[in-house]
């Protein structure tokens, strides 16, 4: 799958799990419905210091839940992050 090229100040990283406090509380607000201990993968996007993007992988094997901040929807920055993801599944 071909992702197309981000805004330049955007990056998408796999962090650590469990997530670092600021970051779960970031994924938290993109994504409230996210029960943040069971999650088994995650991608953020981030860009100036802040996390503008989230998909987190939950058990079960459901689709991930990915949410991306409104000013920031549309750049290619939901694909990229379903990526990350994917590179990351076993």
């Amino acid at each position: 799958m071909s992702v197309p090229p981000l805004p330049a100040r955007v990056r998408v990283t796999r962090p650590l799990l469990p997530l670092a406090p600021a970051l779960a509380k970031a994924a938290g607000q993109l994504l409230p419905e996210a029960d943040l201990e069971q999650v088994q993968q995650a991608a953020l996007a981030i860009a100036g210091g802040s996390v503008i993007g989230a998909a987190l992988a939950l058990p079960g094997g459901a689709e991930p839940l990915i949410s991306v901040a409104a000013g920031w929807r549309g750049k290619g920055i939901e694909a990229a992050l379903q990526a990350e993801l994917d590179r990351a599944a076993p």
